[in-house]
């Protein structure tokens, strides 16, 4: 039992999909946010930069210019088979005219063999939906709708700006037309307790959901996170609680979702707390050790 896969990692799945290893390549599509546009908000959510979730993506580029200088750089040679994975902001709030032709600018390689979509519940409609599966006869089609936590007195903190229902909703639309949905849970959000992952685990594991992301809550700077921490009314959760709350979620949920990532990567340059963040190989070398001390696995404990 040395070796025992303790969850089912993202890299072996797409690899038992496609034959072989195959990677993302990060994607700004020059896409805006409701929540910062002033159709919502203008303020965005309480952790998010002015970059959004992809400040490592040259955003100055086309979608075009961006594939193209991936396949030119020593990334493309890592792998054989690709995703394109459009991840800043809301990948989905644009007319269906303008995001055909973005998901087309960016499906331009033969290698390109997924369209992976990050956005919000509350942007998804079913011509939206028609659309993404209009692109199912070629390549592989996936939706990322954050959720972040079933609290609702924490998402109005967070300044989310969409509903539970709202991402029931989204859900159900995306199962009735057979596309993989990837959610995200972030552990350490203001105010939560432990009972709250509890109970957002709960709330994911009554939805038709085939992947999931799991964050720790980070602090980086000019956000409004950023002022909470600098005041004092946030405090940083600590690893070991990081960890023994990933493992109680990766315990707590199907054995069939497929984990996407146990942690968030944060910017070094942008990152004002927890420092434990930067170090990956803490994170995911603590919690293989934790769950193999412990014998852990995935859907141990899923009783649903």
């Amino acid at each position: 039992m040395e070796n025992k896969i303790r969850y089912n990692h993202l890299n072996e799945y797409l690899k038992n999909k496609f034959g072989e290893r195959t990677l993302k390549i990060c994607i700004d599509g020059g896409f805006t946010c409701p929540n910062r546009d002033g159709t919502l908000s203008k303020n965005g959510c309480i952790f998010c930069s002015g970059k959004g979730s992809g400040e490592h993506i040259n955003s100055s580029q086309n979608i075009e210019d961006q594939i193209r200088n991936y396949f030119e750089s020593y990334k493309a040679t890592r792998a054989n088979k690709f995703l394109a994975y459009f991840q800043n902001f809301t990948n989905t709030y644009d007319t269906i005219e303008n995001l055909r032709n973005k998901y087309n600018s960016a499906l331009i390689d033969k290698r390109i063999v997924g369209l992976s979509i990050a956005t919000r519940p509350d942007c998804i409609n079913e011509d939206i939906v028609k659309l993404l599966k209009s692109y199912t006869d070629k390549y592989y089609v996936s939706v990322e709708l954050g959720l972040q936590t079933s609290n609702e007195e924490t998402g109005n903190l967070i300044n989310r700006k969409y509903t539970n229902k709202d991402f029931s909703v989204a859900v159900a639309l995306l199962n009735k037309y057979n596309i993989d949905v990837i959610t995200h849970i972030m552990v350490g959000l203001p105010n939560e307790t432990f009972e709250d992952i509890q109970n957002t685990v709960n709330f994911i594991n009554n939805h038709n959901i085939q992947g999931l992301k799991i964050h720790s809550t980070y602090v980086v700077k000019n956000t409004k996170l950023a002022d909470m921490y600098l005041s004092g009314t946030y405090t940083p959760i600590s690893l070991e609680y990081f960890l023994n709350t990933t493992a109680y979620i990766l315990t707590h949920i199907s054995q069939d979702i497929v984990i996407h990532r146990v942690s968030g990567d944060s910017p070094k340059d942008l990152l004002l707390a927890p420092s434990w963040n930067l170090h990956k190989k803490w994170i995911l070398n603590g919690l293989d050790k934790l769950m193999k001390e412990k014998d852990l696995w995935q859907g141990k404990k899923y009783n649903n």
